[in-house]
């Protein structure tokens, strides 16, 4: 999102897309005052002072073949430097899009990348190596959410250029940090937060409400996949 940063603004109002051709979610209905103080409090609070890593280039791979077990839990563990928050994916609503998101995680693609777009009371969005906002793995999946599809605190969803079909995913997710940010169903969601909310919450903070730019550095060190059959 930085680079369409340059160009549009923080708009104060929802629109549906993003402004500009990177993939982006929409923006919030409002801004929200934040601390100039949170940045530096981050690191007593459990953030670790570390340097972003240098941008990587875009994937060139292709969609996985092979579908999820459905019968099996599939979570995604995610180490990063503000602490460890786990994802459990919603195959039902985002088959294609969670069997990427395996894929991607086996591969090492989403380690060493930053959360590149925080807006506080709204979401944190990650998973370009680019940095730019527009990078992704060189695919698309498309999983329309349902028409009743509700983004609140905690919910993962998949950010779409305003070019591109509802349900449209690549690689970038961001995680709902507001109650109920009110968006348009026309993101994949993928699954939720079922373990580390608060550490998504102390992420949520690191961002500057007028830029979407975040404060400090917040590096996915690593993203782990696992299966189980426990809670099926």
């Amino acid at each position: 999102m930085l680079r369409t940063l340059a160009s549009c603004g923080l708009l104060l109002t929802l629109v549906l897309t993003a402004c500009g051709d990177d993939d982006d979610v929409a923006q919030p209905t409002t801004t929200v005052a934040m601390s100039a103080a949170s940045s530096d409090d981050a690191t007593t609070a459990g953030c670790a002072d570390v340097v972003a890593p240098e941008p990587r280039g875009e994937g060139a791979g292709s969609a996985p073949a092979d579908e999820l077990d459905p019968e099996l839990t599939w979570t995604l563990t995610f180490d990063t430097s503000c602490g460890t928050f786990v994802v459990t994916l919603d195959l039902e609503s985002a088959p294609e899009t969670a069997a990427s998101l395996v894929a991607l995680t086996g591969e090492g693609f989403f380690d060493d990348t930053v959360f590149h777009r925080i807006v506080p009371g709204f979401v944190i969005q990650g998973g370009d190596p680019t940095q730019s906002g527009s990078g992704g793995p060189g695919y698309e999946t498309v999983d329309p959410p349902a028409d009743d599809a509700a983004y609140v605190s905690g919910v993962v969803a998949m950010a779409k250029a305003a070019r591109e079909p509802s349900g449209t995913s690549g690689s970038q997710f961001f995680v709902v940090t507001g109650a109920d940010v009110g968006l348009p169903p026309d993101y994949a969601v993928v699954g939720e937060v079922t373990a580390g909310i608060d550490v998504v919450e102390l992420i949520g903070t690191l961002g500057d409400p007028a830029t979407e730019e975040p404060l400090r550095a917040v590096v996915v060190e690593s993203v782990v996949a696992a299966s189980s059959a426990v809670g099926r």
